[in-house]
């Protein structure tokens, strides 16, 4: 299944949707997405929407350093545990919409990730609660990062949440084992990134459960897994595209962001 958000022509009012082909059958409720997700009758074509991002999380959870070889090109050490960090909800983009390089920042780079919904609440995880099961979906993410100022400042907050640093979409693919997906970034066209999700220090339910004894997470939730080796300095006029397998491609092209904008 894939779920997206949309907006209608003519209205305002953000909806839920399923995707069957050329058309989307919108979700009934609140897109809380607990429980049965059950469409209604009604049928729009996907020309006739606008496609937003597919999640408007109450937080964006990052964990660093989760593959080995990026770690290594960055000159870090694999933490012995996972490395978590926030990335702000404002820097939330869907597809095809614009990263904006700021003025602040000499090096923005990409970083394609494989990124978990939730799908029910979940606090501290017990041992023998499957951690999958509060999850209800996956999508792709693009971490974008500042990178100087990510060295400057020691912290991430700054270099990792500029409005536009959170590319997620196109949609939110169910039913997908995520333990063993090609995540494959490209620069017009270049592949710069690509590596198994099986390559993670710390698999997806560890993370899960590691995470919801630190914090609540609750539905619609977003959290980054992590980015292979192969971070590049993005440029104005680059089209980046996260690919993941049975998740989708996530294409957003890249903009100077001017100095009074």
């Amino acid at each position: 299944m894939k779920l997206c958000r949309y907006t209608s022509k003519g209205s305002p009012e953000v909806r839920y949707g399923v995707i069957e082909g050329d058309v989307i059958s919108p979700v009934e409720g609140d897109g809380s997405f607990e429980g049965v997700i059950a469409t209604t009758s009604e049928r729009l074509p996907i020309a006739e929407v606008a496609i937003l991002p597919p999640v408007a999380p109450s937080k964006i959870v990052c964990v660093g350093r989760n593959y080995k070889d990026h770690a290594a090109e960055l000159g870090n050490p694999v933490p012995t545990e996972p490395l978590l960090f926030l990335k702000a909800p404002s820097s939330i983009i869907g597809p095809n919409a614009s990263i904006m390089l700021p003025v602040q920042s000499a090096q923005v780079e990409h970083e394609g990730e494989l990124g978990i919904v939730i799908g029910k609440r979940a606090s501290r995880l017990g041992q023998s609660e499957d951690p999958l099961s509060f999850v209800l979906g996956y999508t792709c993410v693009n971490d974008v990062t500042a990178r100087d100022l990510q060295r400057r400042d020691v912290q991430f907050t700054r270099a990792k949440s500029f409005d536009t640093f959170c590319p997620v979409g196109p949609y939110i693919s169910t039913n997908v084992n995520p333990e063993n997906l090609t995540v494959t970034t490209r620069v017009n066209g270049q592949t710069r990134q690509m590596a198994s999700t099986a390559a993670m220090a710390f698999s997806i339910p560890y993370l899960l459960h590691y995470i919801s004894h630190a914090m609540t997470l609750y539905p619609g939730d977003l959290i980054a897994t992590g980015t292979p080796a192969g971070v590049s300095k993005l440029h104005d006029g680059d089209i980046v595209e996260v690919e993941i397998d049975e998740v989708g491609i996530l294409r957003n092209p890249v903009t100077v962001l001017s100095a009074d904008g």
